[in-house]
């Protein structure tokens, strides 16, 4: 052996092995990717959708049609708000159930799209908008992070959530639903 390391081979993506007393070498993009990309299993997740600007149900249609992997919609229900500035109008939702093998990171980044796609504009916080995306559940998964945590923390006081939650999975809502969360919960038909 000289010393050298041996350079690898032109067209591969291998990094070279740090020599003893060295740092690894930083992940690449490409590596990154190809580690987070690991097969896995489709499971059911859940997205709820808010609107309370403007074509409430186009937005809300435009969104489901943008969404990943979407298996199951359920009925529209209107609400007034909750929390927020006074005077907003009342909301139309739903909620989607998803078939799918992204992650949660995934999802939340396609609900984001789709809330761009609507021209959504955050100005206060629970302020009127033109679509809400959040991600409710995947699978089992539980992740809380800045940004982002699974399931989502206060899905279980909202019955502008539960409600429709109720029309494509019942059996996850049971104890949780009760008659004081679902009032003012009104159903108003299909997407």
């Amino acid at each position: 052996m000289t010393g050298r390391r041996p350079r690898p081979q032109s067209g591969t993506s291998r990094r070279p092995l740090p020599r003893p007393g060295e740092a690894p070498a930083r992940p690449t993009a490409e590596s990154a990717l190809k580690e987070r990309r690991q097969p896995r299993s489709p499971v059911r997740a859940f997205l709820a959708l808010g609107s309370n600007l403007g074509d409430r149900r186009g937005y809300l249609r435009a969104a489901v049609e943008r969404l990943p992997d979407v298996v199951g919609v359920s009925q529209l229900y209107e609400t007034d708000p909750v929390g927020g500035p006074p005077g907003q109008g009342a909301f139309l939702n739903c909620v989607v159930e998803l078939r799918t093998a992204r992650t949660p990171r995934e999802l939340l980044t396609a609900a984001q799209a789709a809330e761009a796609a609507a021209e959504r504009i955050r100005v206060e916080r629970w302020g009127p908008r033109t679509l809400d995306v959040d991600v409710l559940l995947v699978g089992d998964e539980r992740v809380d992070e800045p940004d982002l945590i699974v399931p989502h923390p206060r899905m279980w006081e909202r019955g502008f959530v539960l409600v429709p939650l109720a029309d494509l999975a019942p059996e996850l809502v049971v104890g949780h639903l009760t008659s004081d969360i679902g009032r003012g919960v009104r159903k108003v038909g299909g997407l």
